[in-house]
Parts: structure tokens; C-alpha cells; sequence
């Protein structure tokens, strides 16, 4: 489904200078010669956040995507609320996903990343929690990974991945500067401890420094670099020693509150486990205990504003840990077609499911099977407008 744009409002505008291709680089395996390393695939764009006190969750919805009637969705819950509203920008072709940047001033900011033959990305932003959408278009499109694109504490800071590696801007997107590609990053002397296959993510520090990470090919070593005046830093946390020797991929790169929240895959495979990690005033990394996956694949990866981490597996698992110093902890068996969970407020959980029109929510509850439905959103899917 494709539409004719109106001209982008100016934050768009600045904004849409940001998002050049990455939707070809970060899915590609741009690895070193000779390396045999197998990555995990990166989540799914089904995730929810929290920004300013609303709760956004992106679920894919309607049919077979080989067939173009998958349509991503866009949901808020609003500050004080205790149910979801269906809150997708009208008119725009949603088949290829999101990318949720956060707050930028006193608007929200996300993309719709290309599919089919568009190959720009629609970026629309929204003032009240997403009761109204602006509009405007890039010329390129983002990449298939949920932290393609971030905002910085200042209103005018942006960083983006592109087909060239990693774009900042720090004036609303008039202007923007190349701060990486993987073969610079490589030539680095945090780079060549690494070894970056691809980049994964990017976030600002809560202080406003620009960050990016990437899946390393150097055994042990993490893709998470800071950049500075005289380029860029190794900042990943070190890994225990049990895990030295295993390759590590950067899954999720994010903010919360004063934290920088990070979730690694480290090994490949069956053998795959995963590490969340928080940094504190200090810029010291705190990690959680290994949890072994079992064979099992990372779906999604959610973030609360407290810093916790919700994780939906494949086999209708799911796991949360609630911060720096916690240990994963099993949820009761996920209820069918959960794509996302919701995390907050305070100790509340929600498991977010989505299938063909409907969304439906699952609060955590004392019953037998762990669930207790909560609410269901029909959606009005537009089956056969694409393609």
C-alpha cells in the first residue's frame, strides 16, 4: 500500500536526513574474512517501552507476511490507564514494522521501516500519546532491529544506523555526521578487540553519549562502544570468566532512567545463553546470572522504565529480571500468540498477544495457568491492500 506524503513538519524533517539505509546492512552477515561465526538472529520487532509515563507496544497483526497482509500495530497505554488503545498512524503501509526512538521534546517519534517496494522509511511523531500523528518521509529505510534509530536527553540529538554504519545528528537533523561503518569501527583500537560483524543497536548514554553496538567476532569480547571527541571507546561491560571464548552479540541497547540496559547473546546455537546488563552513576556494568535458553530463540525483548527486561522464547516461554543485582526469573507458560511483554507499573506484567485482528492482554495472575485475560483490542486490518 503506498500513499503520497504531505510535506514533513520540521521535526520530521530534521529527522528524516537521519534515516538512511540500514535495512540491507544490519540484516547482512559484513564479517571478517575467515570468520566461521554463527550469530543469533536479532529479536523480532514486537517490543514494548516507556516514555514520559505512556506504554507503547508494537505486535505484528493480520496475516501471512509472504502474502502482505501482516500489519504492524501501534498501541498506547496512557499514563494513569489501565487498558490499551490502538493508536497506529492511519494510512501509511505498516507490513515492514517499527522502530520506537522515544521522546524527542515533547513529542514521541517513531518509523515505519520499508517493505515490499517502498524503500523509505515514514517517520510520524505525536504530542499526546498518540491521539494525533504528524507525518513525513525519509529517503531511505530503517533497519530490521529494535534500536535502529534513538533520541538523546536533548531534544535536537539523533543517531540512526544506516547502510554506511552509524549517523548522528545534533541539531534536530539539519546537519549529520558519519560516526562509524564497521570497517572504521574495525580499524579502531576498540574495534580490532572486537572484530564487529554488523551493528545491532544504537542508544544515547543518559548523559547524552552517543553509543553503538555490534555482534563481535573476537571470542569474549562486547560490542558496546561509546563516542567521544577522539573517537570511540570499548564500553561494554567485561564478561565472567565461564564465558570467555564465546562469541557475543549485542541483542538490545537502551536507556533507562540513569541505567544503559544492554542484552547479550553470548555463544551460538543450542549452546546460546543471554546476559542483561545496567551501568550505573559510576559507569560500572552490573550482570545478571546466565540464563541458558536451551535451544530456545529470543523473540523479543522488552524494556520497563525501571530498567527491568522482559524476554518472550520461542516454545511460549518467558523470562523477567527486574534490575541490577536480580536473577531471572520463569514466568508461567505464555498464554498463545504472546508476542510482547509489558512490564510496569511498579511490579505489574502483561503478556501482550496479537493474532490476526485482535490484541489481546494478559495480566499475571494467581489462577492455574498464570493468566487472567484482561482486555481484547479489534483491530481493523485492511486484508489485501498490499502487494
Amino acid at each position: 500500500m503506498t500513499r503520497r506524503w504531505r510535506r514533513p513538519a520540521p521535526l520530521l524533517a530534521a529527522a528524516a536526513l537521519a534515516a538512511v539505509t540500514l535495512a540491507a546492512g544490519c540484516g547482512s552477515r559484513h564479517t571478517q574474512a575467515g570468520s566461521a561465526v554463527t550469530f543469533p538472529p536479532p529479536p523480532t520487532l514486537a517490543l514494548s517501552a516507556s516514555a514520559s509515563g505512556t506504554t507503547w507496544a508494537s505486535l505484528e497483526l493480520g496475516g501471512s507476511a509472504a502474502d502482505f497482509n501482516n500489519f504492524w500495530q501501534l498501541f498506547a497505554r496512557r499514563p494513569g490507564a489501565a487498558t490499551w488503545q490502538l493508536v497506529t498512524p492511519p494510512g501509511m503501509a505498516s507490513n515492514g514494522g517499527f522502530a520506537l526512538a522515544g521522546p524527542v521534546g515533547r513529542s514521541f517519534l517513531a518509523a515505519f521501516r520499508p517493505s515490499q517496494n517502498i524503500t523509505y522509511s515514514p517517520l510520524v511523531s505525536s504530542a499526546d500519546n498518540g491521539a494525533h500523528w504528524s507525518t513525513g518521509q525519509v529517503a531511505a529505510g530503517l533497519a530490521g532491529v529494535p534500536d535502529a534509530l534513538a533520541t538523546g536527553p536533548a531534544s535536537s540529538s539523533l543517531l540512526a544506523l544506516t547502510a554506511h554504519g552509524v549517523e548522528l545528528s545534533r541539531d534536530g537533523g539539519s546537519g549529520w555526521a558519519s560516526l562509524a561503518t564497521p570497517a572504521s569501527l574495525a580499524a579502531t583500537a576498540a574495534g580490532r578487540k572486537c572484530r564487529p560483524a554488523r551493528f545491532t543497536a544504537t542508544s544515547f548514554s543518559p548523559g547524552g553519549t552517543p553509543l553503538a553496538a555490534a555482534a563481535c567476532t573476537r571470542p569474549g569480547a562486547t560490542g558496546i562502544f561509546a563516542y567521544s571527541g577522539d573517537g570511540w571507546k570499548a564500553a561494554g561491560p567485561t564478561l565472567p570468566a565461564a564465558l570467555a571464548g564465546q562469541p557475543v552479540t549485542v541483542l538490545r541497547l537502551s536507556t533507562a532512567g540513569s541505567h544503559e540496559v544492554a542484552l547479550l547473546a553470548v555463544g551460538s546455537k543450542r549452546a546460546a545463553t543471554v546476559v542483561a546488563g545496567w551501568t550505573g552513576r559510576s559507569g560500572r556494568w552490573v550482570l545478571t546470572p546466565v540464563l541458558r535458553t536451551h535451544g530456545q530463540r529470543v523473540l523479543s525483548a522488552s524494556l520497563g522504565p525501571d530498567g527491568s527486561v522482559g524476554l518472550v522464547l520461542s516454545g511460549s516461554q518467558g523470562e523477567i529480571v527486574t534490575g541490577p543485582g536480580a536473577s531471572w526469573r520463569p514466568l508461567a507458560t505464555l498464554p498463545a500468540d504472546t508476542q510482547a511483554l509489558a512490564l510496569g507499573p511498579g511490579t505489574s506484567i502483561e503478556a501482550l498477544a496479537g493474532h490476526q485482528t485482535k490484541m489481546t492482554v494478559w495480566a499475571r495472575g494467581q489462577g492455574p495457568a498464570g493468566w487472567v485475560r484482561k482486555q481484547v483490542v479489534n483491530v481493523p486490518i485492511p486484508y489485501g491492500s498490499s502487494g
